[in-house]
């Protein structure tokens, strides 16, 4: 079974190691091994301090790895920061954003390896080759994609200074999606949407991490177009995002936080059975939309809207019942089961 991701950062790593060793332990309905293709957001990316960081690209392979810190979902795990100290005591870097000795010897590498001319992607596989992620990483582009934040009252700012530094509190008028409308997918990319049996977007940001990725020309008509089923999980539970501050970034393009309004963000992929107001013409993006039981009442709207819609519990953890069975397990069953594939 070929399965392909589109994922960001923190939710979509966990979902994607969920993903991966539930399919380990269970495996899959017609015996064979599973392939996992994780097309992920580089639109966090910056330089800072000489160097190439890659924010959504390290926490999935951190966390599929078993490098990441727990506590924190990204960065490394047992870090210290002996050398942002030495930079700061030098008038150099963030004090917002303070990059740990171990994942500082990460971007060295892959900056030297850029440097040599060598694309994105194939860096991300050498430095894959490490951790064994148990999934192929594809970078959703080669080319630098950097989101940027117009603030009300018109200061621009990167990503990073936003979501970190001022933690999103200070209002979004817009994203811009710097070189996006120069970039191509990256390669493998289209490929992997293509000739997928089931392609999943995990819970992570629908605006600057699912977002992100859509944005890049090419990468939202192939997932319109693919024969596999495409499934999402839901990143917002009884109206707050499950983590970070999506809530912000869906008040900025004017989208109402809640499963069922991120749902009609995507939109279906086929034309809704009708219903007063909820008729459309099947240009989206989902065939399945899975919702935590909380937002349970939304999913007859959304089976109006034209999505197979789904609620099972998406706060439960990791902790393995007593058949064995994880949460996140049950949570993948379902969503292979919105996407016709039995269990």
């Amino acid at each position: 079974m070929r399965i392909t991701l589109l994922a960001g950062g923190v939710g979509g790593a966990r979902f994607t190691r969920g993903l991966r060793d539930h399919l380990a332990v269970h495996g899959t309905p017609d015996g064979e091994p599973a392939e996992l293709t994780v097309v992920v957001n580089t639109g966090d990316d910056l330089w800072l301090d000489g160097l190439r960081v890659c924010p959504d690209l390290d926490t999935v392979m951190y966390t599929l790895g078993g490098a990441v810190h727990e506590g924190q979902g990204w960065g490394r795990a047992d870090e210290t920061r002996r050398v942002s100290a030495e930079l700061h005591a030098y008038g150099l870097g963030w004090d917002w954003f303070t990059l740990g000795d171990l994942d500082i010897a990460t971007h060295v590498a892959r900056t030297e390896l850029l440097r040599r001319g060598i694309p994105l992607g194939a860096v991300t596989e050498r430095l894959c080759a490490r951790w064994e992620p148990g999934a192929r990483l594809l970078p959703m582009s080669d080319q630098p994609v950097e989101t940027h934040v117009e603030l009300v009252g018109g200061r621009v700012v990167h990503f990073e200074e936003w979501w970190v530094r001022h933690r999103a509190a200070v209002p979004a008028r817009r994203f811009l999606q710097v070189g996006v409308e120069d970039a191509v997918p990256g390669p493998g990319v289209l490929e992997a949407l293509h000739d997928a049996d089931v392609v999943l977007l995990p819970p992570s940001n629908p605006v600057v991490s699912i977002g992100t990725i859509l944005g890049v020309p090419g990468i939202r008509d192939a997932l319109a177009a693919t024969a596999a089923p495409v499934v999402g999980v839901s990143p917002i539970v009884g109206g707050s995002p499950v983590r970070g501050m999506a809530d912000a970034c869906l008040t900025a393009i004017g989208v109402e936080t809640s499963a069922a309004a991120v749902g009609a963000h995507y939109g279906a992929r086929r034309a809704a059975e009708g219903g007063e107001g909820l008729d459309v013409a099947g240009s989206g993006l989902l065939d399945g939309w899975l919702v935590d039981v909380a937002d349970a009442g939304a999913v007859p709207a959304l089976e109006r809207l034209g999505l197979r819609a789904r609620a099972v519990p998406l706060l439960m953890g990791d902790d393995a019942g007593p058949d064995g069975r994880t949460a996140t397990g049950a949570i993948v069953d379902a969503a292979l089961g919105l996407a016709g594939v039995p269990a």
